[in-house]
């Protein structure tokens, strides 16, 4: 097993403040084809955006994540429980839950430990589901121009290598369940431009140009980002698409 490589403690708590949250009905649909809703185990919790969704239709919701200061950062919910725990090695019972979630995380995962992880936790009818978004649309023209030239040309060389798999919504990652469909409408938001610049200070990318660059991008991103935007107080509709797998 690899060591955990953390990207994301040092950015929790803007990463609790600044990620979108997923749709009510992206939850409903998993609650739709899971047959007992007693026990899930959001995995990956980051700071506990997919565990509070959960929360509407699970009686307990165990949340873990391998960062303490994710779990430390967390939203906190009666019926959630949250553990700092490694993805592949989690102190839970075997075949003691219903549902299993990887919520944009499963590419940091060592998908053959975590999966034999799943299987021992599931119950014979439980499910598997796993989603990933990628870049976000805003406008279809000058705004989404200036932030995919960032992603690309600007940080492009400091995303991590498991980025791949989320430009390929997780469809060429190995997945050796009986998979089902699952439908989620898209992620969408309605954010200002500071909320947007707040968002894009959260990517593992940007954290590592800071600390190899010792300057941060947001400040020219920012001013392109202006003069494209209009009214910078203004909200404007941002959409991620989700790319959902399910499977028993």
């Amino acid at each position: 097993m690899r060591a955990f490589a953390d990207h994301f403690s040092r950015l929790a708590t803007s990463y609790a403040a600044y990620r979108p949250r997923y749709p009510a009905a992206l939850f409903s649909a998993i609650a739709a084809a899971c047959p007992l809703h007693d026990v899930a185990w959001d995995c990956g919790t980051g700071t506990g955006q997919a565990a509070l969704g959960l929360a509407d239709h699970f009686g307990t919701v165990f949340a873990s994540d391998a960062s303490g200061g994710q779990v430390r950062s967390a939203a906190r919910h009666e019926r959630v429980r949250y553990l700092v725990a490694l993805a592949e090695a989690v102190p839970l019972r075997p075949r003691s839950v219903d549902l299993v979630t990887v919520a944009q995380a499963l590419h940091w995962l060592e998908l053959p430990e975590f999966y034999a992880e799943a299987q021992r936790v599931l119950r014979p009818s439980g499910l598997l589901v796993v989603w990933t978004y990628g870049r976000q649309r805003v406008d279809g023209g000058a705004v989404d121009d200036v932030l995919n030239d960032f992603y690309d040309r600007v940080v492009g060389s400091y995303w991590p290598p498991e980025r791949r798999w989320v430009e390929t919504g997780y469809r060429t990652l190995q997945f050796p369940f009986e998979e089902i469909r699952i439908e989620a409408p898209p992620m969408a938001a309605e954010w200002s431009l500071a909320q947007l610049l707040g968002y894009v200070g959260t990517w593992s990318a940007v954290a590592l140009c800071r600390e190899v660059t010792g300057t941060d991008p947001l400040v020219k991103l920012a001013g392109r980002l202006a003069a494209v935007w209009g009214d910078a107080s203004a909200s404007r509709r941002i959409e991620w698409p989700l790319s959902v797998r399910g499977g028993r």
